[in-house]
């Protein structure tokens, strides 16, 4: 903990050969600082600015007060893809169901990409989706997966102004929650399905516990667990592997707890944590958070 401010001094050689994604979010203001210090070990880098919403059936990208081209110019001439994170918070009627709307929706985000010079987006859509109950209707999730897709090739029809490749996707999903899958979840198949039209996967392999179910952010069983899943389909290859940004937790949580709830879990959640983790099943539901991808 005394440590916790401290960074390397070595800002250059890299020490992993694949691609590289962080996130540089809002609340911590050291994040814009650190990417540059160390964009010489960032392939991606992915400032949390923008949100995509619905105002009735008008289209909004809200964010573009948040843009530094200082900033983006300096990553991008070390070598660093800007990806600004992009979360769709529009109604799923409206870009769904509309084909005018879901056009218009895709339109925009290559429009910012093409106007402030951007190398490409994370996209974050599927906690949306399974709240609104997008995922539970088969023709609805067919409609969600079409959209990802479609941006992925808009997307690449377009060449990045920093760099010969052109813009890039990357999708954001949630580690699985059990060893079963249910129609929430982000399978295989949606995997397969997908791999053709994006660029990477942001896998969410954090915040594993929550305040409701403390515990470890990210039991080591539980991360291998969502790879092995993930890549479980027929057809699934090494190529499918390296796409996928896995996410490690560059924090800890300190759960407060009453003395009744220290007391019940002491007796109860760790050791069914524990015998859960050595039999190889995985417990509970995780939740969203930002994270270093590598």
């Amino acid at each position: 903990m005394q440590e916790h401010t401290r960074v390397s001094e070595n800002r250059s050689q890299r020490h992993f050969p694949n691609p590289v994604l962080a996130y540089v979010t809002p609340w911590n203001s050291k994040g814009y600082d650190m990417a540059k210090l160390f964009s010489a070990k960032l392939t991606h880098i992915s400032p949390v600015w923008y949100d995509l919403k619905s105002y009735r059936n008008m289209l909004v990208l809200e964010g573009e007060h948040n843009f530094d081209a200082t900033w983006v110019s300096e990553l991008q001439s070390n070598g660093s893809l800007v990806v600004p994170r992009v979360v769709l918070e529009a109604f799923p009627a409206v870009v769904l169901l509309e084909k005018k709307q879901k056009t218009k929706a895709i339109d925009l985000i290559v429009s910012e990409c093409r106007d402030k010079g951007y190398n490409g987006i994370v996209l974050e859509s599927w906690s949306r989706w399974a709240a609104y109950g997008v995922l539970d209707d088969p023709q609805l999730r067919s409609m969600a997966l079409q959209f990802v897709k479609e941006l992925g090739e808009a997307l690449h029809s377009i060449s990045s102004k920093s760099s010969s490749h052109h813009l890039e996707l990357i999708y954001v999903i949630p580690a699985p929650r059990m060893q079963e899958l249910n129609n929430q979840d982000f399978g295989p198949e949606d995997l397969l399905q997908l791999a053709d039209s994006v660029d990477g996967f942001s896998l969410m392999t954090y915040d594993f516990s929550g305040p409701q179910n403390p515990g470890p952010s990210a039991p080591l069983n539980w991360v291998q667990h969502s790879l092995t899943t993930l890549l479980s389909a027929k057809g699934s290859s090494r190529d499918h592997s390296r796409m996928i940004f896995l996410g490690i937790n560059f924090y800890g949580n300190d759960f407060l707890l009453s003395r009744g709830d220290l007391g019940r879990l002491e007796r109860g959640w760790r050791r069914r944590l524990y015998l859960k983790l050595v039999t190889g099943r995985v417990p509970g539901p995780h939740r969203r958070g930002g994270a270093v991808i590598a």
